[in-house]
């Protein structure tokens, strides 16, 4: 899946009034707080399959499973980051830049709102948390 030059802006539901890191402390770290470890790192360092893979990698670690290998993780479908909670719940966009790879930004900064009005950059909501 690509989503090159793509921003995807926070649910129009989002909870948040700012920007929260996902909260720590489970035993198997949650889907949204390894995004937020693996972009807020590295911004602009994975692309959408990557970042999947690698959160799979890690959570499978915490558990004592082994990962499957990258090949056969990937030949299902993985949601991209407009379904993440990332997105919805805990204040931050994502931007696919334009050779895939993602960064993520809080919703109260100007980087955020620069993306979110820029016309030639593609938007994609963050999904809604509830039904319309």
């Amino acid at each position: 899946m690509s989503h090159a030059d793509t921003f995807i802006p926070v649910a129009d539901d989002c909870p948040a009034t700012t920007a929260l890191p996902p909260p720590a402390g489970r035993a198997v770290p949650s889907r949204a707080l390894l995004e937020f470890e693996l972009l807020q790192g590295a911004p602009c360092s994975l692309d959408h399959d990557a970042l999947n893979h690698e959160i799979h990698c890690r959570q499978r670690a915490a558990v004592g499973d082994a990962p499957l290998a990258r090949d056969k993780f990937l030949a299902k479908g993985h949601p991209c980051l407009r379904a993440s909670s990332l997105t919805r719940r805990y204040g931050w966009g994502a931007h696919y830049d334009t050779q895939g790879k993602i960064a993520i930004f809080p919703m109260e900064s100007s980087a955020y709102s620069a993306l979110a009005n820029d016309n030639p950059t593609r938007k994609l909501k963050a999904m809604r948390n509830k039904r319309g």
